[in-house]
């Protein structure tokens, strides 16, 4: 069906086009009973607004921008989700771009959320940023950016964050009330900052409280590489008693490397994961995790959009709590 427009709504209703168009954006210069005779005759007709036009005469459009690393990514997935629910109940768009890791397709992205004008921006960034002058330019520019996973160390950004320190400590924890002694301790890029602190938070538990339990750190971060490496390592002979996984990716590359090798889980070996909560659940038994939810971030994350998009509040860091989901691989 042709879409509708503002004319053919003046004439049928013997209206100026400018009061039709100020009825439904209900402005208080237009009665009641316009707007209502306005409205139903919209509705009635499938009237749909036009968005191009609206941000060619604006400058401005109702839409906001997402860059992550991969889409290919559960976490990922689950925010984006949250957000897109968010930002429909409220009147936005959603833009989605993925920098694959790589500095020049993010800065790439970047410009093509400018060209088409996008009202804020959420960013997990890639493994290759180091530098920010781009969202430096989107923040001088007004367009709010909220930092979230891989978030930016440098100050003066919005970050939404999953409690990084707190969800690795509770991990630590699990794995010590079940007196485990050799924990393969597997994390993704060294790089970021995510892995810098969950791993210095896992150690610190350790070294406090069970100073006794060896632990080998290694950093394979995707699911080829972590199943190679444990291959490796247990078909030289030093097999963990534990396998932690600080993600997803890893957490299926461990297992695929335990089934190839037939071992049992946890009567072999106890694994234990940092996850968004989808993939644990998929074995058998259930791999026991800390929640780092990508839906709730998403959430969470919009929550600090919206406020800075309405209330132009003050940058702030702001944090999602983890919890202990208890399957049967510990």
């Amino acid at each position: 069906m042709q879409q509708n427009t503002l004319k053919q709504l003046s004439e049928v209703l013997g209206l100026s086009i400018s009061t039709v168009s100020r009825a439904l954006k209900d402005h208080p210069d237009i009665s009641e009973k316009t707007k209502t005779r306005v409205r139903e005759l919209a509705n009635a007709l499938d009237y749909e607004p036009n968005h191009f036009a609206v941000q060619l005469r604006t400058q401005q459009s109702n839409m906001l921008g997402i860059l992550v690393p991969s889409i290919n990514n559960y976490f990922y997935d689950f925010f984006i989700a949250a957000v897109e629910e968010e930002a429909v109940k409220h009147g936005y768009s959603i833009m989605i771009m993925q920098s694959l890791d790589k500095s020049a397709l993010e800065n790439s992205n970047m410009n093509v959320f400018r060209r088409n004008k996008i009202v804020g921006l959420f960013v997990s960034i890639s493994i290759e940023t180091e530098e920010l002058t781009s969202f430096r330019k989107m923040e001088t520019s007004n367009v709010p950016v909220v930092f979230f996973d891989r978030v930016a160390e440098e100050e003066g950004f919005s970050r939404v964050c999953l409690s990084d320190e707190h969800a690795a400590s509770i991990a630590a924890e699990a794995i010590i009330r079940k007196n485990k002694l050799h924990v393969l301790a597997l994390f993704g890029h060294p790089h970021l900052s995510i892995t810098k602190a969950r791993c210095a938070s896992f150690k610190q538990v350790f070294a406090r409280k069970s100073p006794q339990t060896k632990i080998t750190i290694h950093y394979p971060e995707q699911i080829e590489a972590s199943k190679a490496l444990v291959l490796d390592i247990i078909q030289k002979g030093d097999l963990p008693d534990t396998i932690f996984c600080m993600g997803d990716t890893i957490l299926m590359g461990v297992m695929h490397a335990l089934h190839e090798l037939n071992l049992r889980v946890p009567e072999d070996i106890s694994v234990i994961s940092i996850s968004n909560g989808l993939i644990p659940t998929l074995y058998q038994p259930k791999i026991t995790y800390v929640e780092t939810s990508g839906y709730k971030l998403g959430k969470l994350a919009f929550q600090q959009m919206f406020s800075r998009l309405k209330a132009n509040l003050e940058k702030e860091t702001v944090f999602l709590e983890s919890i202990l989901v208890e399957g049967g691989s510990l």
